[in-house]
């Protein structure tokens, strides 16, 4: 009999109802997760596919965007949160419904959709908004953190960290995603001791999360690593290994996460 692990999957859905009508609630059955944290659900509570506000042992919460069809952070768990917060302070990044700060017992897990830096005329205009973002994320975190809290951030970070984490990093030295100053955000937690949970276990190329939805991209592997967990110093010790699943369907993105040790909780 295998060791119980509590099992965080993390999953960009791109509108959570397409992906319901593409076989989320079958792939929710097989998943063996514990926490499901989903970004871009695109859609008000009163909108949620009626399969989603039915299911049994599951607790569910959603914060949406102010804005209709427009981001939105959900969090499937089978433990109820000790506490839930969907403020990072700013009201200009709260409208957007982009965070979920779940508490259970001494993890804490951030559900979020980092904004994407191009704006509505492709171009760049959003990237000094996303890099606040980040900034205000990191200063809210690092409370948690000095409290002794084991911090977990899971969702889609809208940046490819390293030359390896993209199928054509020289193509996109000036796309929003993989611009200096966006990688350097990174660098910056990395830096202040945070982990990429992924990277930790495993260094080989050709491991992506995100691909466009451009003919054949995703069956030829062209692809970004967007997707992440990244962890505490001391939540990563209870890090038993991380994945990445992109053989699962139903989004532009794939699901990625974590197993931990079941004492995270403690």
């Amino acid at each position: 009999m295998s060791t119980p692990v509590v099992r965080l999957v993390s999953w960009n859905v791109n509108g959570i109802r397409a992906c319901v009508r593409k076989g989320f609630a079958d792939w929710l059955k097989r998943s063996r997760a514990t926490i499901v944290a989903l970004q871009e659900v695109r859609a008000l509570e009163d909108e949620l596919p009626e399969c989603l506000c039915r299911l049994r042992a599951w607790h569910s919460s959603f914060f949406p965007a102010r804005r209709r069809g427009y981001s939105g952070v959900g969090l499937l768990t089978r433990r109820v949160p000790d506490e839930l917060r969907t403020s990072v302070g700013e009201e200009r990044f709260d409208v957007e419904g982009r965070v979920q700060l779940a508490r259970f017992g001494r993890l804490l897990l951030a559900n979020v959709y980092f904004p994407k830096g191009s704006g509505r005329n492709r171009d760049n205009s959003r990237v000094p908004y996303k890099l606040d973002f980040y900034r205000c994320l990191f200063d809210r975190l690092e409370l948690w953190r000095r409290r002794g809290m084991h911090v977990l951030v899971a969702g889609d970070f809208n940046t490819a960290h390293g030359v390896i984490d993209l199928a054509r990093p020289k193509d996109n030295v000036e796309t929003s995603g993989f611009l200096p100053e966006e990688r350097a955000e990174l660098d910056r937690w990395m830096a202040a001791g945070w982990v990429d949970t992924f990277r930790h276990f495993e260094s080989a190329p050709g491991q992506y999360t995100w691909w466009s939805q451009r003919s054949g991209c995703r069956e030829r592997n062209i692809g970004w690593r967007i997707d992440y967990v990244l962890a505490t110093p001391s939540a990563m010790a209870y890090v038993r290994r991380a994945f990445i699943l992109p053989h699962v369907f139903g989004s532009d993105h794939c699901p990625v996460g974590v197993d931990l040790d079941p004492t995270v909780y403690d």
